[in-house]
């Protein structure tokens, strides 16, 4: 580099002017301003340098996961095509339309499981608190219509970790239902919850502004009070979805479960005492069977969400409205 270009020659023949014609607390404060400003410079230079690097690190993490499945997975899944193996359907975490465990990815999954070539019996793997009893309905009522037009092929629910509300109701659609010991199981119940803040408001000298064409149209304002005919109402709706949820674990269980009405209590059970309690069939994992049947190999039918999908998932999720979702009923 030549010293016409260099930036520390040039800061040093600034400083040395200074020197020779100015006092020495002027050239000090000037070698102090150009060093500040170089120090700036090259945290600049930093900055940008760190930001273009993990902009090329997402990229490239994103190209190399977001397609591992569509290249590899394929391979696999042929290479046991054919041959006798379990088809396995996903259905983990919470039960919502915008998650991964809702009815559209669940039952396209199982539309595979079921038309797939070599499979011995399909495998729901269940590990979820619940969620939206809409999505939760939709996926009961897609099994039951895949069981129908394939009825010679079993199906089962595994339950991991956690199988309750939702992801029980989903679990009663299979022919048989498998736990761990240790598994929570059940809570047949429907919730809604809420906060009330008028009192706070008005200790805080504000004022709610709401504007409505209808006596009940903001009955679950948290800011507003909500009379015996709105809480009555309401209730009538939970009372009305739990009887629903009954139903489908009466259909699904029938004689299995036991004359016990704790059962519909929202009570959760560990999987020895919901074996007891006929909400299960046994103890055990989806390895345990594949020894019973005999079957060495599983594949995986879930469809994988696309890189970016997930990405904008766990953005929007960050500006989600946790007191609107709070008042929206959920298994």
């Amino acid at each position: 580099m030549s010293e016409q270009h260099d930036p520390w020659t040039s800061q040093a023949k600034s400083v040395e002017e200074h020197k020779k014609t100015g006092e020495p607390e002027q050239w000090m404060q000037a070698w102090a301003k150009e060093v500040l400003l170089e120090q700036r410079r090259a945290r600049r230079g930093r900055l940008i340098g760190g930001i273009f690097r993990g902009v090329i690190t997402l990229v490239v993490l994103l190209v190399i996961f977001g397609s591992s499945r569509q290249f590899f997975s394929p391979a696999a899944e042929d290479a046991v095509s054919g041959s006798p193996h379990l088809a396995l359907i996903d259905i983990k975490g919470t039960i919502e339309a915008d998650g991964r465990a809702n009815a559209a990815t669940v039952l396209q999954g199982a539309q595979r499981a079921f038309n797939a070539v070599g499979a011995k019996a399909v495998v729901l793997i269940i590990n979820s608190p619940g969620g939206s009893p809409v999505q939760s309905g939709q996926i009961y009522d897609g099994i039951v219509k895949l069981k129908q037009a394939n009825p010679n092929l079993p199906v089962y629910a595994v339950i991991e970790d956690l199988g309750a509300s939702g992801g029980y109701y989903i679990a009663v659609a299979a022919d048989t239902i498998i736990a761990d010991r240790a598994s929570l199981v059940g809570s047949i119940g429907v919730v809604s919850g809420g906060f009330g803040f008028k009192e706070a408001m008005a200790r805080l000298g504000i004022e709610r502004r709401v504007f409505t064409s209808g006596d009940n149209k903001a009955f679950l304002d948290p800011f507003s009070d909500m009379n015996d005919e709105q809480k009555a109402f309401w209730q009538s709706i939970l009372d009305s979805t739990h009887q629903q949820f009954i139903q489908r674990v009466k259909e699904g269980r029938g004689y299995r479960l036991a004359n016990n009405p704790a059962i519909f209590s929202g009570l959760v059970w560990n999987g020895e005492l919901a074996l007891a309690q006929g909400l299960i069939d046994e103890l055990g994992s989806v390895f345990t069977l594949q020894a019973a049947l005999g079957v060495q190999h599983s594949v995986n039918y879930t469809p994988e969400p696309n890189p970016w999908q997930v990405l904008e998932k766990r953005l929007s999720t960050a500006f989600k409205s946790a007191l609107v979702e709070l008042s929206v009923p959920s298994y």
